[in-house]
């Protein structure tokens, strides 16, 4: 009994108001919000979980033009956050206030804030009299912390702001001390920060600019190229839910390749995802009997094209022979100057070269006439029938063997087809096997003489070197249709819901990959081991063994199973003989950049890295207060003023005082 995944579909519950009591109101309370780019994370620091999860995305739907102006509209004009209940329906609606991990659009954030606000109960009269711990990426712009303080000072009137980096909030959270080397791998980016006894090395951090994002539309292309029938029902919530459960991260990705290559490990560890699909109720009301006489009248049709074919083929040939005879008449009667102008229109360069090609004529006619003959004498031509071959028993167990029997030898000849086809074309090639073996026996056959083709050992050779389909691939393509025929005719039919299924093979590793080798989807950067071994040159050894004994995983694709052991076997090929290393996960990656915050909101120094309302107006909107989970502030340089159009005064020149008289 085969195990088949069936996919949730979960659809997202709306968030509810929650309260505002009194202790909230009056109390000064601090608020906490995570601003990832595909969850925002908000909630109060005095309680232990975060009131809002969402993902920061909002939808703005079409207008129907069905309908009239005053009647009232059936959805929201906005819907954001959890709101968005199908976000498959509005996938090409869907804005975001990224750009990769900085906020850009303040348009679609300042919504957002007001989703906030108001899911939270705030209703205080035209402010939020709360201070805000807010994160941001890793060294934000100046100017985007400029416009998202102008936004809370200005737009909700917030008393106070501080702001962190979710990595390094989830760092101390955690509590593995003071130095280590963060990886945090998010929805848009990966990054790798050292941080030596407290202090962020800002100069040797470094950035990857592929995430979760890029490996989910990986996973979709890849999908839909494989199933173009099921483009539809791959959606990309679907491919999130199949990479957050059934996706992990390979030890050895190429040895991966390789299990995946034998039919048996294919068949024992192939996810099956069944899609949903509707069952037909149409019959077409013809009884199991009337149904098997169509199959038959079917590959009676089919057996009749092929017999068809074959006439054509022996035409062709026959006509083909007739005009390679009458050129050689034209050799024996001794018109040397019109057999020379004759050969032209035929790809011959001269006599013996047309008696080969008459040599080779003559086996393949012979070789139709006997097929053609021996359907002929078949005991029921009007009827063909599987052979004695293809006969099934009628034991079940012994028609199972029969059948089990029938496609093996089904698969062998597509298998040997296949070989064929790719011989054929690597021929083509240049500096390839096939191509050289081809030119070693050209070389043999030129140097044999003008009396190829009259021994039946020179056919082999012949098929060797050949382009051109052959008698066995004939042979095997009459094969193939009669296996086909059999199995059409005796094999069970798959029930309905198997044409609506995917299977997961070397997917669901083939996509996190992406972190370690970007070029798989044409990306140019570094994958994420060889930017680690670029971030350790640019230390001491001391400080190298310090680093490497504390690798700290965050963020929400750290989440991927085997990244720990795979990180732990690149740090062992990387670093020296013999030197220790050690990876550590988050305890939770998704919410202890939350939870950071939380505690920071809660200490007793919070006020004291606050920037305030008047040193915002003072500082300008890019002033950040730094502590240990903060970016650096570096102050934005004065703009240069360019006097270089300006007319420059001359030295020499006497400046006179022109009075006009009107």
């Amino acid at each position: 009994m085969e195990d088949v995944l069936v996919l949730k579909d979960q659809k997202t519950v709306q968030d509810i108001v929650h309260e505002y009591g009194p202790t909230l109101k009056f109390g000064h309370t601090p608020l906490v919000i995570d601003n990832g780019s595909y969850q925002c994370r908000v909630g109060w620091s005095v309680h232990d979980e975060p009131h809002l999860i969402f993902k920061n995305l909002i939808a703005r739907p079409r207008k129907d033009r069905c309908k009239k102006d005053a009647e009232p509209p059936v959805t929201p004009p906005i819907q954001i956050g959890n709101d968005i209940i199908n976000i498959e329906a509005v996938r090409f609606q869907l804005k975001t206030q990224f750009d990769k991990n900085v906020v850009t659009h303040f348009e679609v954030q300042e919504q957002v804030c007001d989703y906030i606000f108001s899911h939270l109960g705030i209703d205080s009269d035209g402010c939020v009299p709360h201070p805000i711990v807010m994160t941001e990426a890793f060294v934000t712009p100046n100017y985007s912390r400029q416009l998202m303080s102008e936004l809370l000072f200005e737009g909700y009137g917030v008393p106070a702001v501080s702001y962190g980096v979710d990595s390094l909030f989830s760092l101390y959270k955690n509590d593995i001390g003071d130095t280590a080397l963060i990886v945090n791998c998010g929805y848009h980016t990966i990054h790798i920060i050292p941080v030596i006894k407290g202090k962020v090395i800002e100069e040797h951090a470094r950035r990857i600019n592929l995430g979760g994002s890029e490996i989910i539309s990986y996973m979709h292309k890849l999908l839909q190229l494989k199933y173009p029938v099921h483009v539809n029902a791959i959606t990309m919530s679907r491919i999130e839910e199949i990479l957050h459960e059934h996706s992990s991260i390979a030890l050895d990705y190429q040895e991966e390749i390789r299990r995946w290559v034998n039919p048996d490990y294919y068949e024992a560890n192939v996810i099956r995802v069944q899609l949903p699909f509707v069952q037909s109720t149409s019959s077409s009301g013809l009884t199991a009997e009337q149904q098997k006489e169509r199959k038959k009248e079917m590959a009676r049709r089919l057996l009749e094209i092929n017999a068809r074919k074959r006439d054509e083929r022996l035409a062709e040939d026959e006509e083909q022979l007739n005009q390679l005879l009458a050129l050689q008449e034209l050799i024996e009667d001794g018109d040397t100057e019109e057999f020379n102008e004759a050969i032209k229109g035929f790809e011959i360069k001269n006599y013996g070269d047309l008696q080969r090609q008459i040599a080779n004529l003559n086996m393949r006619i012979e070789k139709n006439k006997q097929r053609i003959a021996a359907a002929a004498n078949a005991d029921e031509p009007a009827e063909p029938r599987p052979t004695g071959r293809f006969q099934p028993p009628t034991d079940p167990e012994a028609f199972q063997i029969w059948l089990d029997e029938t496609r093996a030898k089904y698969r062998e000849v597509v298998v040997r087809r296949e070989a064929r086809r790719a011989r054929r074309a690597a021929m083509v090639k240049r500096r390839t096997a096939a191509a050289a073996e081809r030119m070693r026996a050209i070389s043999r056959l030129a140097a044999a003489g003008d009396d190829f083709g009259y021994r039946d050992s020179d056919w082999d050779v012949y098929k060797s070197i050949s382009r051109e389909a052959d008698s066995d691939s004939e042979a095997d393509g009459e094969r193939l249709v009669e296996l086909e025929e059999a199995l059409r005719e005796h094999e069970p039919p798959q029930p309905s819901h198997h044409q609506h299924q995917l299977h997961l093979a070397i997917e669901p590793y083939r996509a996190p990959e992406l972190m370690f080798q970007p070029s798989m989807m044409g990306n140019l950067e570094a994958g994420l081991a060889e930017t680690l071994e670029y971030v350790f040159k640019h230390f001491s050894d001391e400080d190298q063994l310090l680093l490497a004994n504390n690798v700290f995983l965050t963020g929400g694709c750290s989440q991927f199973p085997g990244l720990k052991e795979r990180l732990e076997r690149e740090l062992l090929e990387m670093r020296p003989f013999q030197s220790t290393h050690k990876v550590v996960m988050a305890k939770n990656p998704c919410l202890d950049a939350w939870y950071g915050a939380r505690d920071f909101a809660g200490s007793s120094d919070f006020e004291k890295w606050c920037i305030s309302k008047e040193e915002y107006y003072e500082m300008g909107g890019e002033y950040l207060k730094e502590h240990h989970a903060s970016n650096k502030y570096y102050k934005s340089p004065a703009p240069i003023v360019d006097n270089s159009m300006a007319p420059a005064g001359d030295a020499n020149v006497v400046k006179e005082e022109i009075v006009v008289d009107c």
